[in-house]
């Protein structure tokens, strides 16, 4: 027996919230992407950043992407290389160095 054309495919279980309704998808917000950087600049790791603002990698990247030139994407360089010094040398606060105080 065929089964009948059904022209709205009921849709995937991971995009269903557990009441049925699609789920909702989280966005870059301008305090999602603060945190990520302040993450980025603590770990030097996309990875962990990204999912500390609940976030994947794919996502900032494309995020980056996207806001190539912008203050973000300047950011996001200045936390890795800010990063990547105070590995080269732990005694010293990179923040410190660059006028960048803490709260």
């Amino acid at each position: 027996m065929e089964q009948p054309f059904a022209p709205n495919p009921p849709a995937p279980a991971a995009t269903l919230s557990t009441t049925g309704a699609p789920a909702k998808r989280a966005h870059w917000t301008p305090d999602r992407q603060r945190r990520f950087l302040t993450h980025l600049l603590a770990t030097g790791n996309v990875t962990q950043a990204a999912r500390a603002v609940g976030m994947s990698p794919a996502s900032a990247h494309r995020l980056r992407r996207r806001l190539s030139g912008t203050v973000f994407d300047r950011t996001w360089s200045h936390a890795l290389a800010l990063h990547a010094q105070s590995l080269a040398d732990p005694f010293t606060d990179p923040t410190r160095q660059h006028g960048v105080t803490h709260a």
